[in-house]
């Protein structure tokens, strides 16, 4: 097993007055040459949106993209048609595949809007473009892992899906608890990411907004410290061959 903290301090921020944006990997006008990927994860931005304001209409092509709202909503709108707002409990997946054109703004006139963003290179070139969303009550299956993103292979039906063999899980829970997470594909690491609270993996501890890289492993134990909300993106760490 292979680990890294990778702590918040180190995150690139920018600030455009309408979004306070903070970047896990490489973005934008932010660059650091040991962060720019991690596996097929190329983007984590944490982004709070002012009210009324947004990403205007622009382009993207051969990506999974994941939107995971933490505060407020999201109106979205885009060049299949699709409209529609996704909120605080809900995930949002597009494929851009062959390219699409889409727009992302603060449904809401009066209040911020929160959002986590995942751009993860997909298996597949050019495929068609989708777009789907989803809600989840993590509070029903507390001091437990979600499944809210999987593999289109793998899909159960309960979770959304990409074209790439990784897994995204959300999970609430209480402090003093004590879980295992196993890997769902070998040679797949892991990108642990504490939206809130603090926790423990192999005497590191980790705090809110720090992530934790895993690699070469089968199964790591956590424990929670305080109440956690846990984001786990589990991702393949080569181009498929």
């Amino acid at each position: 097993m292979r680990s890294r903290l990778f702590p918040k301090s180190q995150r690139g921020t920018a600030n455009h007055g309408w979004l306070q944006a903070n970047f896990s990997f490489s973005f934008g006008n932010f660059y650091n040459p040991e962060m720019v990927q991690f596996g097929m994860l190329r983007v984590l931005n944490d982004d709070t949106i002012a009210a009324g304001m947004g990403f205007g209409t622009h382009p993207h092509d051969n990506m999974e993209i994941v939107t995971i709202p933490l505060e407020g909503a999201l109106t979205h709108r885009d060049s299949m048609d699709n409209e529609a707002t996704v909120r605080f409990g809900e995930v949002q997946v597009m494929s851009a595949g062959t390219g699409i054109l889409h727009s992302e703004m603060n449904a809401s006139q009066t209040e911020q809007a929160k959002t986590l963003q995942l751009w993860i290179f997909p298996d597949k070139q050019n495929v068609a473009p989708r777009y789907d969303q989803r809600s989840f009550d993590l509070e029903s299956r507390r001091n437990s892992f979600v499944t809210v993103v999987s593999p289109e292979d793998k899909n159960d039906g309960g979770a959304l899906w990409i074209h790439q063999q990784a897994f995204l899980h959300l999970g609430l829970f209480d402090a003093g608890q004590t879980l295992n997470y196993d890997v769902n594909i070998p040679d797949n690491g892991i990108y642990l990411f504490l939206i809130e609270g603090e926790i423990e993996i192999n005497n590191q501890t980790i705090h809110e907004r720090d992530a934790f890289g895993v690699v070469e492993f089968n199964s790591i134990t956590i424990t929670t410290n305080k109440p956690s909300k846990i984001l786990v993106i589990e991702v393949p760490m080569k181009y498929n061959d």
